[in-house]
C-alpha cells in the first residue's frame, strides 16, 4: 500500500502474521496516514523531514498496534511519535550545522491559497504552530492536543487564540 507521502507498508515484512490486528492498523494507516503527514509538513515546515517523520510515527505502532489501536485518538499519538522524532532529528542536525529555513521550498499539489495559509501558519512560533495544527488540521479536542503536546489545556487555548490573532492580522495584510 502507498501513500501520497511515499511511505510503503511492505505486508510480508512489515507486522509478524496477519489477520484482525493487520487489518485494523491498515485501516487506521490508510485513513491517517495523508492527514498526519500534512500536519507535519505545517508544523516543521519542510515536506521532506515531514515524509521521514511520518514514515517512522507509522513504524512504530505497526508492531503494537493492539495497544496503540485502543488508545483514544491513535492518529494524535502517532502525530506526536513524527513531532518527537522530527525534533530529535533537528537537534542533531544542529550540532552537526545550523538548519537552514526552507521557505522557498515547494509545497506539493498547494494551490495559491493553499500557500498563503501555510506560509502564514510557518510564520507562527512553534509552538503556536504545533497548537494550530493540531486543533484545525487534525481536529483534536483542546485535552486531546494538550495530551498529545504535553502542555496544558489552558496553555493550548492561550496558545491557539494569539495564533489565530496573528493569522488574521497577517491575511488580512496580504489580502
Amino acid at each position: 500500500m502507498r501513500a501520497s507521502t511515499g511511505a510503503a507498508i511492505d505486508e510480508d515484512t512489515a507486522m509478524p502474521g496477519s489477520g484482525p490486528v493487520a487489518e485494523d492498523f491498515e485501516a487506521f494507516y490508510r485513513a491517517h496516514v495523508d492527514r498526519v503527514y500534512r500536519a507535519l509538513a505545517v508544523t516543521l515546515r519542510r515536506d521532506d523531514l515531514a515524509a521521514e517523520a511520518v514514515a517512522e510515527a507509522m513504524a512504530r505502532p505497526w508492531t503494537k498496534w493492539a495497544t496503540v489501536g485502543a488508545l483514544e485518538n491513535p492518529a494524535g499519538w502517532v502525530f506526536r511519535v513524527g513531532l518527537n522524532w522530527a525534533t530529535s532529528w533537528w537537534r542533531k542536525a544542529r550540532r552537526e550545522r545550523p538548519p537552514g529555513d526552507r521557505p522557498d521550498q515547494a509545497h506539493r499539489g498547494s494551490t495559491e491559497t493553499e500557500v498563503l495559509a501555510r506560509d502564514a501558519v510557518g510564520r507562527l512560533p512553534r509552538p503556536q504552530r504545533a497548537v494550530v495544527t493540531c486543533r484545525i488540521l487534525l481536529d483534536l479536542s483542546t485535552a486531546e492536543t494538550a495530551d498529545a503536546l504535553r502542555i496544558s489545556e489552558g496553555t493550548v487555548k492561550s496558545r491557539l487564540s494569539r495564533a489565530l490573532a496573528e493569522l488574521r492580522r497577517d491575511l488580512t495584510e496580504e489580502a
